[in-house]
C-alpha cells in the first residue's frame, strides 16, 4: 500500500516551470518507447535540441544490446532527451559515460548515505545491484539519451534477479519530478563544460566511481567473442582500457568477485 502512495505522477508543468530554458519537458502517459519517439522527432525536424519525452509507462523499451526494458506503470523513470553536439563524431560515445556520472552524482547528492557506483559504460549500480541504465544512439547532428531508473519497483516487478529499485534500498527520495529534475541539471552543467572542454575534466571522477576498474571482468564483445581481463582506466573517447594495453569501445561486461 505505502508504494502505491508513492507513486506520483509526473507533472509536466512544474517540470517545465522549475528547469531552465535549456529543457522542454512533454510527459505521456503511455508510448512503445520515448527513445523511438525522440528520434522519430528528430527525423522529422518536431524534436529539438533539449526536448525531453517522460513516459509513465513504455511497451517497448530497449536497453543497451537491444535488451528489452519493461517496467510496471509508474513504477519507473523513463525518459529520453536530445541533445545538438558539436564535438567530433568521434568523441561521442563519451556522452553515455557523461551521463551515467550524471546520474550518480545527481543521486549522491540527494542522499550521501547511498553509495552508487557505475558499471562500464554506464549501468548504475548499489551493492553490484542495477538501479539504471542508459542508451545512446546518434540522430542526425547529435545524440538522444534514454534513461530508465528503477524506482518504485518491489522484488517481484524487477526484470532481473541482479536489479534493485530505490524503493527497496530504502532511498529517501522517491518523487520522480525531483529525480529527473535533479538528473537535467547535474548533466546540464557537465554537457557544457564538456562541449567546451571534452571529456579530460571527468576521465577521474569517472573512474572513482568505476566499480569495473582495478578487478577481474569477463568482457563479451558484440561478436560474441568472449575474455577475461583487469580494466586499469578509461580513455578520452570513454573506451575500457585492459592490463594487456588494449582498449575496449563497445562489449557486455561481467564482474567476477
Amino acid at each position: 500500500m505505502g508504494n502505491e502512495l508513492h507513486r506520483a505522477g509526473l507533472r509536466e508543468s512544474e517540470l517545465n516551470a522549475e528547469l531552465s530554458p535549456y529543457w522542454r519537458v512533454i510527459v505521456v502517459d503511455v508510448t512503445g518507447s520515448t527513445q523511438h519517439d525522440l528520434a522519430e522527432g528528430v527525423r522529422a525536424s518536431t524534436a529539438h535540441d533539449g526536448d525531453v519525452l517522460i513516459a509513465n509507462y513504455q511497451s517497448a523499451g530497449k536497453g543497451r544490446l537491444d535488451r528489452e526494458f519493461i517496467a510496471a506503470p509508474s513504477s519507473a523513470l523513463l525518459f529520453s532527451f536530445y541533445k545538438i553536439i558539436t564535438r567530433p563524431r568521434e568523441e561521442w560515445n563519451f556522452i553515455a559515460l557523461l551521463a551515467a556520472l550524471s546520474i550518480t552524482e545527481a543521486l549522491s547528492n540527494i542522499d550521501r548515505g547511498t553509495k552508487f557506483t557505475i558499471k562500464w559504460p554506464n549501468d548504475i549500480l548499489i551493492q553490484e545491484q542495477k538501479i539504471a541504465g542508459l542508451l545512446c544512439q546518434a540522430e542526425d547532428d547529435g545524440v538522444i539519451v534514454g534513461i530508465g531508473l528503477n524506482v518504485f519497483m518491489q522484488e517481484e516487478e524487477l526484470p532481473v534477479v541482479t536489479a534493485t529499485s530505490l524503493y527497496l534500498q530504502k532511498y529517501p527520495e522517491l518523487d520522480r519530478n525531483v529525480l529527473v529534475k535533479r538528473i537535467l541539471q547535474t548533466f546540464e552543467k557537465k554537457f557544457l563544460i564538456w562541449e567546451q572542454e571534452g571529456s579530460a575534466p571527468f576521465i577521474s571522477d569517472y573512474e572513482k566511481v568505476c566499480s569495473s576498474l582495478n578487478c577481474k571482468i569477463q568482457i563479451t564483445e558484440p561478436t560474441g567473442a568472449s575474455k577475461s581481463a583487469v580494466a586499469t582506466g578509461i580513455t578520452s573517447h570513454g573506451e575500457l582500457i585492459l592490463d594487456d594495453g588494449t582498449h575496449v569501445n563497445a562489449a557486455d561486461i561481467l564482474h567476477l568477485r
